[in-house]
């Protein structure tokens, strides 16, 4: 049987391909495969960056570990179905056989043949060499959490958490941005924020009001005065 070669360039970006598509294509486990069982198959989940190395994230089939692989120690070439070696039937015993001789004036006596010899102990086969260690699953990628935060005012702020650790402290953002990236994620999320945003609106549409009154008793007195 030819030995399996690994995966080439132009498999990686076929693989790459049926991922873009949604799909899990299957690879198979190269002679090379450290730890695997050569002919065994597995599931691509993802390819990590930079593209050197272990970069092909798999899951092997019957396995819940996700474990990284370089292109050698897979291919794309499914190994043909193993044949089931015949059982070899144990040859029969042979019968032992009677053997007379004649003596003159002598009763036939019966002969028993040899024993038949003891059985060989197989020699013991050499142990195996110890298997490699596993190699340690890829390390889950910690959560991102993305806050907006409004006051009474009609100002959004915006921070970003990745686990427990603070990426990005809160950032002015325009309430028209807010408004637009809320119809992009939910139609509920776009109505309470289109609330907060309206009820800004009238805020500032009555200190508008309050401040052209203002400016206009201002003005009134100004002319009282003879300006």
């Amino acid at each position: 049987m030819a030995k399996r070669s690994g995966l080439s360039a132009e498999d990686v970006d076929g693989l790459r391909a049926q991922l873009a598509e949604g799909g899990h294509p299957l690879v198979w486990f190269t002679a090379a495969a450290v730890g695997m069982e050569a002919g065994k198959s597995a599931k691509v989940l993802a390819f990590t960056e930079p593209e050197e190395g272990d970069f092909i994230q798999v899951r092997p089939t019957g396995s819940k570990d996700e474990i990284s692989f370089s292109p050698a120690e897979l291919t794309c070439e499914k190994p043909p179905p193993r044949r089931k070696a015949p059982v070899a039937k144990p040859a029969p015993e042979p019968k032992p056989q009677e053997t007379v001789v004649e003596y003159p004036y002598v009763p036939e006596v019966p002969v028993k043949t040899e024993p038949k010899p003891k059985p060989v102990a197989p020699k013991a086969e050499p142990p195996a060499p110890p298997a490699r260690p596993a190699r340690k699953p890829a390390s889950k990628a910690p959560d991102v959490t993305v806050t907006l935060v409004s006051t009474a005012e009609g100002e959004w702020t915006v921070e970003v958490l990745q686990g427990t650790r603070k990426t990005v402290r809160p950032v002015s953002v325009a309430p028209a941005a807010v408004a637009q990236a809320a119809k992009l994620i939910h139609p509920e999320v776009s109505e309470i924020v289109e609330g907060v945003l309206s009820a800004a609106r009238a805020q500032q549409l009555a200190r508008v009001e309050q401040l052209r009154a203002e400016l206009e008793a201002a003005q009134k007195a100004l002319d009282d005065l003879g300006a």
